[in-house]
């Protein structure tokens, strides 16, 4: 019989025993009496239905039923990925039979379900199955706008007439959605939006002529190769050329006029400026150091500059801008005073008011209570790594508000409904699995658990669990005098005996884009890690300078034009003093270990710091910066030819002639973020120096390598046999 004590690679990755229960997707009635979720039918627990809850009472009632979900002449309901409700509440848009688009399924069939007389509709007529990207209803509720095949479409609701808005989207014209970097590092996927009055549609259009192809190769779909074209900008080389247009329901384009090459600027944030007549942009310069915020002129085109915002590093495209006071003025967050805080800015742009004075970082704005006069936002001033909920006033009296209980450290993440009253609460820490609740607002009070995991937490607390500590570590960097404090956390097997010798693997990542040391549930990484723990084994994680923990600008935007150098310097120095402070770390088994950004971290201390590292598992690494995206690799490093220096020394490979340990390289061959031609160029470089390595190559995964039946075990017991051999 299993002992159920000790964690096993089929217990993580074979069963449902640690699996971490989800809830919803939840949608909030606009006047915060409920909520509708998706719970399984009592006839079918495969089936989803939609229910609504109301608060507080928990009233439950069934509002669409598996029948209301199945279409004529089909033998079964329609499996819901998603869905939204009209504003007016008779009708439903349901998004289903769903295709991946580079990251996310965000392309499949919509059906209109008439919630008065239940009649199920598919939307697009005779388009293929599959292909409408991102329905939404107008705000007058009389028709739903989407694309398909890189055009925009209008079909009205009450008998289905389409009217097609654009006509020139094609091959390398986008209408509506966006190209490959702007989704990968902007986050932009859905590329228009209603006006309020519902007669016009403004919308991203990119043209990506001027951007060469990058072919992946799929070798084992058929008997030859299919090649995949991937337009994908390169640092240096030319990217899509971006604009703004406003289309009316009669297929009218009006362009809004934009200063500067489109192909040498970004527009990563584009809305409706609360009104039907004016747009609000935001223009990126290629440096993503100046950012241009323009009111555009939805009828003539003509654009007025507001405002600029500049920095001598980068500045981040964050989506927290909210209108407030009827379009009077809105929020805005800027690193302007050495912390990322929360402004208040006039509709002209003329008047500026600090909302968040301090010496902290706000994380994300959650939503603003216009009427209450309030906004809501996630910071953590005492602790880097979790997260609490604040709010504060937005008269600019600067009175902040904690309302995460002070006796619940960890991380807190929230829904909250549209007037603030109640949220749906996300709870975990790194030693307790995740529970969701339905809470009041501001008082945070418990109305309801929507998910306890129980099983996982029971599954959990029968571990023969190892130790866990959250630490700080000193260390003296080249860059100057002052000595630098970094977060940590540190795993230790279950039955540690300081007099002992024990191997110490690291986690790493270290880029802007990512933090690893958080006190939060980890999931799947998580477990593993403590099953390496059990088998005896200590796994420490440190963020170094540059990772994107809330400690200001000093701190996370010190690498700029110096990613992998100084990042993997503090990466070395915090390895030294650990393991010098640490008497039982055997220092000939040091391993570190990292994916993508982390991947990279891997390589370059793999052949950087050769004398604390003996033996690393790099996946999906960045071997040669020139090889990257030029909005992520431009927005950190600058432009290639301005930082020729940083490029190469950043650049593992730069290195590859120093490996002195063990190396496990591994990287699915369809990766389209980082190309496969990152992981060939390095091998070639170790062979080229006869460095001997492991290698794993997975056929047509993507970043992720989680495709395909038994992926994910596979990987990690790949992993899992190569430590225990070489560590």
């Amino acid at each position: 019989m299993q002992n159920k004590s000790f964690l096993t690679l089929d217990r993580i990755f074979d069963t449902d025993e640690f699996k971490s229960k989800s809830f919803g997707p939840a949608r909030w009635l606009d006047d915060d009496s409920g909520y509708t979720t998706l719970e399984p039918s009592p006839n079918d627990q495969k089936i989803k239905e939609i229910v609504c809850y109301a608060i507080p009472s928990m009233e439950r009632t069934v509002l669409v039923t598996a029948d209301h979900l199945t279409p004529t002449n089909a033998d079964k309901p329609l499996s819901i990925k998603n869905y939204t409700w009209s504003s007016d509440k008779k009708h439903m848009l349901i998004f289903t039979n769903t295709k991946r688009v580079w990251r996310q399924h965000t392309r499949g069939d919509y059906w209109m379900l008439n919630l008065e007389n239940g009649t199920l509709t598919q939307l697009g007529g005779t388009t293929k199955p599959a292909t409408l990207m991102f329905a939404k209803f107008a705000p007058d509720n009389q028709s739903v706008a989407y694309v398909c095949a890189n055009n925009i479409y209008i079909e009205t609701l009450a008998d289905n007439q389409i009217t097609q808005l654009t006509y020139d989207g094609g091959e390398h014209l986008i209408n509506g959605t966006s190209d490959w970097v702007y989704e990968e590092e902007f986050h932009l996927r859905d590329g228009f939006c209603w006006s309020p009055d519902s007669q016009r549609i403004a919308y991203w259009q990119f043209d990506t002529t001027g951007i060469k192809p990058f072919y992946m190769i799929n070798n084992t779909a058929s008997l030859y190769p299919q090649l995949i074209p991937l337009p994908y900008p390169k640092v240096g080389t030319p990217n899509s050329a971006c604009r703004i247009g406003v289309v009316d329901t009669r297929a009218t384009t009006t362009w809004i006029d934009l200063p500067g090459d489109p192909r040498q600027h970004y527009i990563p944030k584009m809305e409706w400026a609360a009104t039907s007549e004016e747009i609000i942009i935001q223009q990126f310069n290629r440096l993503q150091n100046q950012n241009k915020v323009f009111l555009g002129n939805a009828s003539n085109g003509r654009s007025d500059l507001i405002f600029i915002e500049t920095d001598p590093a980068w500045i981040d495209a964050h989506n927290d801008l909210k209108w407030l006071a009827d379009g009077a003025a809105f929020t805005w967050v800027s690193d302007r005073d050495g912390w990322r805080h929360l402004y208040r800015i006039s509709r002209d742009g003329q008047e500026t008011t600090l909302l968040t004075p301090g010496n902290y970082d706000v994380i994300a704005v959650q939503t603003v209570d216009d009427d209450g006069g309030w906004v809501y936002f996630i910071a953590s001033p005492d602790n880097a790594t979790q997260r609490y909920l604040y709010r504060v006033y937005l008269n600019g009296d600067g009175l902040v508000q904690r309302l995460s209980p002070v006796d619940a450290s960890g991380t807190h993440a929230y829904q909250i409904s549209p007037h603030a009253k109640w949220a749906i609460h996300h709870y975990s820490t790194f030693e307790t699995p995740p529970t969701i609740s339905l809470i009041s607002l501001p008082d945070h009070q418990q109305v309801q658990v929507l998910e306890a995991n129980q099983k996982l937490h029971a599954a959990v607390s029968g571990l023969k669990r190892p130790s866990l500590e959250f630490f700080r570590v000193s260390i003296k960097p080249d860059d100057g005098d002052t000595a630098v404090e970094l977060d940590g956390w540190h795993i230790k097997p279950p039955d540690f005996n300081p007099n002992q010798k024990y191997p110490l693997l690291f986690f790493v990542y270290g880029e802007p884009a990512n933090q690893t040391v958080l006190d939060r549930w980890g999931g799947e990484r998580q477990l593993w890690h403590m099953l390496l723990a059990q088998q005896g084994y200590h796994i420490i994680s440190i963020d170094n300078r540059g990772t994107p923990a809330p400690r200001g600008v000093a701190w996370r935007k010190s690498v700029y034009r110096q990613v992998g150098i100084m990042s993997t310097a503090d990466q070395a120095a915090a390895a030294e003093e650990i393991i010098n402070s640490r008497a039982y770390i055997d220092t000939e088994r040091v391993g570190v270990w990292g994916w993508s950004g982390g991947g990279s971290m891997t390589l370059n201390l793999m052949f950087r710091h050769a004398d604390i590292y003996k033996t690393g598992i790099a996946i999906a690494a960045v071997s040669n910066m020139r090889y990257y995206d030029t909005v992520y690799q431009e927005r950190y490093m600058g432009l290639p030819d301005d930082n020729a220096e940083g490029y190469k020394n950043g650049s593992p490979i730069t290195f590859a002639a120093q490996l002195e340990g063990n190396l496990m390289l591994i990287h699915g061959t369809g990766d389209d973020n980082v190309h496969y031609q990152c992981f060939e160029a390095v091998v070639d470089e170790l062979i080229k120096h006869n460095k001997q390595f492991a290698m794993m190559a997975y056929p047509n995964r993507s970043h992720a390598i989680k495709e395909g039946r038994n992926t994910s075990r596979h990987l990690y017991t790949t992993m899992t046999r190569y430590l225990q051999v070489n560590l």
